[in-house]
């Protein structure tokens, strides 16, 4: 009986409520046992993991983790498997790893998915949206889902992004097409954010359509507080998904992540409104090396608010589109394009002004995200809660500290508070 099994067994209840399809032997629950416990520790879109599971497989990457092999060990199994890796790699990989096992907050997250009547969906399952795959090595092993599952299996999708902060020219641009596109036959994929997002969501509904909003933190905990309503709506006819367990936070890193899949998760993508930096250019340049269609909205040449989307026309080779008509014909015109390679993509968070106004690289966010403004936290506490190595923390913490956006407490690190 292999590690993963026995530790499993205890659980096969719990895996069982979140599952719609009763489980059929004892493979298939190593395979669920293990995918959610690697979905547990490791943060979105972590490529070495993903490159492991490639090579041997989720049970047994998921065993190695939990017989607290050591690295020399981990890389014996992936290099007689067939696979590459450097011993730095699988150092710094376990060490990111294996301060979050915690078997208790495990069972928590699973009986917490079972009360919200929250379903995991596998590679594999009928209900898991193909397009995700093409993430390769960053795809997510597996995604919670509330609501309809087969809404996540939508033949026709598209995408509808944008600033949080919208207009009334936003909205109303965002309400029209959503709608339009409803009526053509489209689901309508978003991030339940307030703005476009939550537009675009509400106008599929009033249309009587179907819509998904993916979320950067566990689907227990609806997120805006301000969407509850909105969300719990979109349950009942559609689906609110994400790839991190119950009881996960939402955090600047994860929403980066989360906006891959909707990417991904979507035929093409259209961003309506969106300030030069707007957190929706993100999902833009994912499309775009997707080799997805890509649309922009333009707006008042005037407006701040829509120097995004000019920015994706002039600069990224985004698609002018001004309906629902034209959004319907970028993405049955081309549903493919080839993978942008290294052509440059939007990207807010490299951006060295920051997504969020602050000067960070992405491992800088993820320590920011981690840190807090009044309790100090050691580097240890800060690895295991942002998901990397201890001595990557401490390199980030000494940039950071460079231009005060933390200091040094007796205790630990505080982030500096701003305003």
């Amino acid at each position: 009986m292999s590690t993963v099994h026995r530790e499993a067994t205890g659980l096969r209840g719990a895996l069982s409520a979140v599952r719609s399809a009763p489980i059929a032997d004892d493979s298939e629950l190593d395979e669920i046992f293990a995918r959610a416990l690697l979905g547990s520790v490791a943060e979105p879109g972590d490529g070495l993991l993903g490159r492991a599971i490639d090579v041997i497989g989720a049970v047994a990457a998921a065993s190695l983790l939990l017989d607290a092999a050591s690295p020399a060990v981990f890389v014996d199994v992936l290099t007689r498997a067939g696979g590459s890796i450097d011993p730095r790699e699988a150092e710094s990989g376990l060490d990111r790893w294996s301060p979050r096992l915690d078997q208790g907050a495990f069972t928590r997250a699973l009986e917490q998915a079972a009360r919200v009547g929250a379903r995991l969906v596998l590679p594999g399952d009928a209900a898991w949206p193909d397009g995700v795959d093409e993430l390769g090595i960053h795809a997510p092993l597996g995604l919670w889902v509330r609501g309809r599952e087969s809404a996540l299996g939508s033949s026709a999708s598209i995408s509808l992004v944008g600033a949080r902060a919208a207009t009334g020219y936003g909205e109303h641009v965002t309400m029209e097409a959503s709608a339009g596109l409803v009526d053509r036959g489209f689901t309508i994929v978003s991030g339940g954010a307030y703005g476009i997002d939550g537009m675009a969501h509400r106008s599929a509904l009033a249309s009587e359509g179907t819509t998904v909003a993916f979320l950067a933190g566990g689907v227990d905990r609806f997120y805006p507080m301000g969407h509850e309503t909105l969300l719990a709506r979109i349950v009942a006819t559609g689906a609110v998904v994400s790839e991190l367990p119950c009881g996960a936070a939402p955090t600047k890193w994860r929403f980066l992540q989360r906006n891959r899949l909707i990417a991904a998760a979507s035929e093409g993508t259209v961003v309506l409104e969106a300030g030069f930096r707007s957190g929706s250019l993100n999902t833009a340049g994912h499309a775009a090396a997707l080799g997805r269609p890509l649309g922009a909205v333009p707006g008042p040449v005037t407006s701040p608010a829509s120097a995004g989307c000019h920015r994706l026309l002039r600069e990224y080779d985004a698609v002018c589109v001004t309906d629902a008509e034209q959004m319907a014909e970028l993405v049955g015109g081309a549903r493919r394009r080839a993978p942008s390679g290294d052509r440059a993509v939007p990207d807010p968070a490299s951006d060295d002004r920051g997504a969020f106004g602050m000067a960070s690289s992405p491992d800088a966010v993820r320590v920011l995200d981690a840190l807090s403004t009044r309790s100090p936290r050691d580097v240890a506490d800060l690895a295991r809660r942002c998901g990397m190595t201890p001595s990557s923390v401490m390199g980030v913490l000494g940039g950071l500290e460079a231009v005060a956006e933390v200091t040094r407490h007796p205790l630990g690190w505080l982030r500096v508070k701003r305003g």
